[in-house]
């Protein structure tokens, strides 16, 4: 699969996530869609208006476990209700790309980013995210249309 990176500077907005820490990568399969969850039920309950696209921000955590922060782009700042908080996208110089195909092969546009990065000389934070597209009922039947947005905040 081929992917066109290019570098971008990106603006924080508020989301609504969940946070867990020390997470190992084999268990975000289960974990993303289950956080996803809890973050819409929480983001009704307080009666947000606007709620977006589903996102999730890795952080490198210590002996190769993540930090990460599951949610809902929302369009002011969420006020938190019970395991949820609002927080901000991060900010910054990325470097991007957009992958289409199945979740389980999101790998492929991360390693295209890293390559690119290396390629580059540009040297990454230690801080990545994905955008989800908003599903789309035709996904059911081609997942080759699946759109994911990849981010990869950058050292200044």
């Amino acid at each position: 699969m081929s992917y066109s990176v290019k570098f971008e500077d990106v603006a924080s907005h508020p989301i609504a996530v969940v946070r867990r820490r020390g997470v190992h990568k084999h268990e975000l399969p289960r974990l993303v869609p289950e956080a996803c969850g809890l973050v819409w039920r929480a983001v009704k309950a307080a009666q947000v208006t606007g709620a977006g696209r589903h996102i999730a921000i890795y952080r490198g955590g210590e002996n190769g476990l993540l930090d990460v922060e599951i949610g809902v782009e929302v369009s002011s700042p969420f006020p938190g209700h019970e395991d949820v908080v609002g927080t901000l996208t991060p900010a910054g110089e990325v470097a991007t790309a957009t992958h289409f195909g199945p979740y389980a092969q999101l790998r492929l546009a991360n390693e295209a980013i890293r390559g690119w990065c290396d390629e580059q000389g540009r040297t990454r934070a230690g801080i990545s995210w994905e955008i989800y597209g908003h599903w789309q009922q035709e996904w059911d039947r081609d997942p080759s249309q699946i759109r994911t947005d990849v981010f990869y905040l950058l050292e200044s």
